[in-house]
């Protein structure tokens, strides 16, 4: 009995050995050990081993606006069996084949090691009970009858399909130094491979993205931004809180990224409500918390490639609050600005400084005193708030509703002529000086835009 139960301690051990090699060991020689998660959820380093370099990567060369005033950038993609053709690849595909099966021969042992072990652990009162007959007629052979005799040939028989099990076992013990030796070999090929492949890694892989995105972002400012078609009657998405407060997305994002921020009310507010999608921002649900250090001021916050920039309560100081660390990045004064209903919009609320971003970047819309409080337009610089240049609108800001920009272009929705319909004020910033223009609503969806020279 214990010359069985030691081979199969061995087979155990052996087994155990191996599936800890495949579990460990094998995912540190191809790289997938301590991965790094990219935005579309890709796990495995070694796919960056298998990008194409520079030459055969993506390439923006040609862009267009098309009739309804899109950006259009025309990419050349990497052929599509590009990496099939890579012998590297072929070499991955053909290791992966191999431990495909070595896997399926570990099941198939493990499936068999299990059944056979609660087999021998089921005829292990048996045996006991055939041992300790043998003792007892060994030591008293008088003791032995016929019936008895009877009975210990009927429970050898029992216990003859255990020796099939143990032969099993011989054999699986060959089958496990087969796999030692495929799983050296592989080993082996893997170690060269990780050598071959080692200056590649997912940095290396976001790099390449990030300069796709990079040149995308040049592809689209060539164009000169598209053009505002219309502007319809308002759509409820969702009723809920107070009359004023606002929501957002961002636009810097990824496309597949929906979330919707939300802040509620205009008055030292400091709780945003972020939406994983726009449908869970329209049924209120699906949503985490973040809650401000300092509270807010106004409604004129905006998101812009994963921050909040927002006016803080009772001062012209611009905050930058980063919703993944969830810590205040920047802080930086606008110099001048107005500040606690001191130049709001017609309607109040606090909305002296109104933050916004275009195609363009981040822009600041205030006002101050020295510009005798006609709209002032400022493009600021994403990370240090620093204004990098200012236009004078020499527009009343008290006498817009709101006002929003579109490449470089500030629309403000002005005095109210009859319920519904609204009349408008452009002006297009481009170096020193200001192309005004008038705006006036004629239905829902048109304007008339009229440019005056500048």
């Amino acid at each position: 009995m214990s010359v069985p139960m030691l081979k199969i301690g061995a087979v155990l051990s052996t087994m155990a050995m191996v599936t800890n090699w495949m579990s460990q060991t094998l995912p540190s020689l191809v790289g997938l050990n301590g991965t790094i998660t990219a935005p579309d959820g890709t796990h495995q380093r070694i796919v960056s081993a298998l990008y194409p370099g520079t030459d055969e990567g993506w390439q923006v060369y040609s862009s267009a606006s098309d009739p309804d005033g899109k950006c259009v950038c025309t990419v050349v993609a990497p052929a599509q069996n590009l990496c099939k053709r890579d012998p590297r690849s072929r070499q991955l595909r053909l290791l992966t084949e191999q431990v495909q099966n070595v896997s399926q021969s570990m099941e198939v042992l493990d499936l068999r090691t299990s059944r056979d072990l609660q087999y021998v652990r089921d005829t292990e009162p048996l045996i006991r009970g055939v041992e300790g007959r043998v003792k007892t007629y060994t030591s008293n052979p008088r003791s032995l009858t016929t019936r008895g005799l009877q009975e210990l040939k009927g429970q050898m028989s029992q216990l003859r399909p255990l020796l099939s099990v143990v032969e099993q076992y011989r054999s699986d013990l060959q089958t496990v130094v087969v796999l030692r030796g495929e799983v050296l070999n592989l080993s082996v090929s893997l170690t060269t491979i990780q050598e071959e492949v080692g200056a590649y890694d997912y940095e290396e892989l976001q790099q390449r993205v990030l300069l796709l995105e990079t040149r995308l972002h040049a592809c689209m400012n060539k164009l000169g931004c598209g053009r505002l078609t219309g502007v319809s009657i308002p759509i409820t998405v969702r009723a809920s809180g107070s009359r004023f407060g606002s929501w957002m997305t961002d636009a810097m994002i990824p496309s597949s990224d929906s979330r919707v921020w939300s802040m509620d009310g205009y008055y030292k507010g400091r709780r945003v409500l972020e939406f994983r999608t726009m449908g869970d921002f329209t049924r209120g649900q699906n949503f985490i918390q973040h809650l401000l250090p300092h509270p807010w001021a106004g409604t004129g916050h905006v998101v812009y490639n994963g921050s909040l920039y927002y006016n803080k309560h009772q001062s012209n100081i611009l905050v930058q609050y980063h919703f993944r660390s969830r810590t205040v990045l920047l802080q930086r004064s606008l110099s001048g600005a107005g500040y606690n209903n001191t130049f709001p919009y017609s309607w109040g609320g606090s909305s002296d400084i109104d933050l916004m971003a275009d195609e363009t970047g981040l822009w600041a819309v205030y006002t101050s005193i020295p510009s005798a409080g006609n709209i002032l337009v400022s493009r600021l610089d994403p990370l240090s708030l620093e204004v990098l240049q200012s236009w004078d609108t020499g527009f009343p800001k008290r006498s817009a509703g709101e006002s929003f920009m579109i490449c470089k272009w500030t629309l403000c929705k002005c005095h109210q002529l009859n319920p519904g319909w609204g009349q408008g004020a452009l002006g297009h910033v481009n170096g020193p000086t200001v192309h005004a223009g008038h705006v006036t609503w004629t239905s829902p969806s048109t304007m008339e835009v009229l440019a005056l020279p500048p």
